[in-house]
């Protein structure tokens, strides 16, 4: 096991390095360097002024080089600059200090700065990567039981009427996109002329002119300098503000269920045709033969070996959920690390694209390991020596 992990933990920072490199050389682009340039200065620059200003923040070196930088291993550039100013990328770009260290990349846990948050790209990182992650803790406890009790019903009673509703269900939600899906709930549920919303209204069955937010902003709003939660520990009241306060279900309801409901299909039909294998398998038989409990067959023998298949599809969908969240969150307006993500993207924010692509990155290869490791664990016929 030990060296199995240790051969894994290799490719993963390989595989890490190699894509990181490969977005490191897109973003570094002339162009996008041209326009960052004139993004952050003025669009009228002229070809020299813009170069100029290239040349003083250190963007016109060798690609590996910058590379090197980015990632801690190389030293920083200190440019003197036509203006008499020598910069270094440690002090964001701009004039170093005297306390301005030489080395400062990903390895000395430094980020860089984000040129449209006009911050250091771990503080949006952690602000918006937990923003994300209280959405995605939603979106598994709404998607996982679901899919997984659909998935085993439907498994059960294979060729039933019930089965085959269940799986045009499935087949629908999976063929049906997240921005599709988020547009027809916002219609239905959240719009005060059309849907149900007005038609509750009045029926008399709501009082509220619109059941859901069509926008889930508040949803990702910072904790209040003065909430205090008397039964629970200081560090905990953050975590429980996100989890538990912020996301109401006013206006945290649509982004779970849009997002959910992809990943809910494919998981019901994944584990709807891993129950149906195992139901017509020998041991299964042979227990009902002997005249053992129906219910007693699916939960002690079939369960177990059925969930086997799922328990993969659902370790990947965590990173299917870090490119459905770009969608939704910009449909939604959470700012989350999808939204960051949109906006580094049309703003050519270097730092702060390769930061997200960096977490994109851990978060695929981790559950990829988690899923390898589990499925040694949950499947009894393989081993590792």
């Amino acid at each position: 096991m030990g060296i199995f992990l240790i051969r894994r933990i290799s490719l993963m920072l390989l595989t890490a390095l190699s894509l990181t490199f490969i977005v490191f050389v897109m973003t570094n682009l002339q162009p996008n360097l041209e326009k960052l340039a004139k993004t952050q200065g003025n669009f009228r620059m002229s070809e020299a002024e813009v170069s100029s200003y290239l040349r003083d923040r250190g963007f016109e070196r060798p690609v590996t080089l910058k590379y090197g930088e980015w990632l801690g291993v190389v030293p920083s550039y200190r440019i003197e600059g036509r203006d008499g100013e020598t910069r270094s990328r440690c002090s964001a770009h701009g004039v170093i200090q005297s306390n301005t260290p030489r080395y400062c990349g990903i390895i000395q846990g430094y980020w860089g700065q984000s040129w449209v948050f006009k911050e250091p790209v771990a503080n949006v990182i952690a602000k918006r990567l937990s923003a994300t992650g209280v959405l995605m803790l939603w979106v598994f406890l709404v998607m996982i039981p679901s899919a997984l009790f659909l998935g085993v019903l439907a498994g059960m009673k294979e060729g039933s009427r019930l089965d085959r509703t269940l799986s045009t269900g499935a087949i629908a939600t999976t063929a049906t996109p997240e921005y599709v899906s988020g547009v027809v709930f916002i219609a239905l549920l959240a719009s005060s002329k059309f849907g149900l919303s007005p038609l509750f209204s009045s029926l008399g069955w709501s009082d509220k002119r619109i059941l859901f937010k069509g926008s889930a902003t508040s949803a990702a709003k910072e904790i209040p300098a003065d909430y205090d939660v008397y039964w629970l520990p200081d560090f905990l009241e953050g975590f429980w503000w996100k989890v538990a306060e912020a996301p109401t279900l006013e206006n945290f309801m649509l982004p779970v269920l849009t997002i959910a409901l992809y990943g809910m299909g494919y998981i019901a039909r994944m584990t709807r045709a891993s129950m149906a294998e195992v139901m017509t398998s020998q041991y299964i038989r042979t227990a009902r033969l002997k005249g053992v409990n129906f219910k007693n067959i699916v939960i002690k023998h079939a369960l177990r070996n059925a969930l086997i298949a799922p328990f993969t599809v659902i370790m990947l969908q965590i990173p299917w959920l870090l490119t459905g969240v770009v969608i939704v969150e910009t449909l939604f307006n959470f700012k989350g690390l999808g939204f960051a993500l949109v906006q580094a993207a049309g703003n050519n924010d270097i730092d702060l694209l390769l930061a997200v692509s960096v977490v994109s990155v851990i978060v695929v290869l981790v559950t990829q390991l988690i899923s390898d490791i589990g499925y040694v664990f949950l499947n009894p016929r393989i081993s590792i020596s």
